[in-house]
């Protein structure tokens, strides 16, 4: 398996791609009225898709995976170049912090973070952090998910590519336990060929996570949480 999607949700998903596709240099795959993908790549390390998906109402539920854009030395200029794409300024209480919050065209909050020195060769988005209610737990399966391993970083639980290339997997602990909603934002991974897609619902299941009922008819993929609650999806083997 390997990590392959990152899925928003969005209202206008064209509008919404767009943005993050100038925002992070990556390229167009798809531009459909339904749903948009452009795709992130790392030199030496993955690629990562961006797939935006259209929905019928706004999200309600406060954001349990976000992007970390890295600014470093150049914060200001990176938080500039945003503004001037549509991004916004927000509020969401973090007072006096050394990153700068944004919202997307969509009001999807995400930061511009100062410079680490652990996010060395991650390109645009340093990382992607994920609310967990047992980081240790939910890190067990996001690394047997993904082939991600444990990394240096500030989260209780850090995990990246064996490239050590591309963003950081932050398990971070949550604010507030899941709410009833679907995430907004959701990772998506690949099988690879010859995996047995029982035998990984049953590897899902022994690390802390469940399949869910979606109620969406006959899919090709099988939706799932960890944990936490955070939904994620398993794509068949391509081919």
């Amino acid at each position: 398996m390997y990590l392959e999607n990152l899925v928003f949700d969005a209202l206008d998903p064209s509008r919404l791609g767009r943005f993050w596709e100038a925002a992070l240099d990556a390229e167009t795959l798809t531009d459909e009225p339904d749903g948009f993908e452009t795709r992130l790549r790392h030199q030496g390390g993955p690629d990562l898709d961006l797939c935006f998906q259209r929905v019928p109402e706004p999200p309600s539920e406060p954001l349990r995976l976000h992007l970390d854009v890295r600014g470093g030395d150049h914060q200001q200029d990176t938080v500039d170049r945003l503004l001037g794409l549509g991004a916004r300024h927000l509020d969401i209480g973090q007072r006096n912090v050394p990153w700068v919050v944004l919202g997307d065209v969509e009001t999807n909050p995400f930061c511009v973070m100062e410079e680490r020195e652990v996010y060395v060769d991650t390109g645009p988005i340093a990382a992607l952090p994920l609310d967990s209610r047992d980081p240790a737990r939910d890190g067990e399966l996001w690394e047997w998910l993904t082939g991600w391993t444990p990394a240096p970083g500030v989260a209780p639980v850090s995990l990246r590519h064996p490239s050590r290339r591309g963003p950081l997997l932050e398990l971070c602990p949550e604010p507030e336990p899941k709410g009833p909603g679907k995430n907004r934002l959701h990772l998506d991974v690949r099988l690879e060929s010859g995996e047995d897609p029982d035998q990984v619902a049953r590897g899902i299941a022994e690390r802390g996570g469940r399949e869910l009922g979606h109620g969406w008819g006959t899919l090709p993929w099988r939706v799932y949480a960890d944990g936490s609650g955070n939904e994620f999806c398993v794509l068949p083997a391509r081919g």
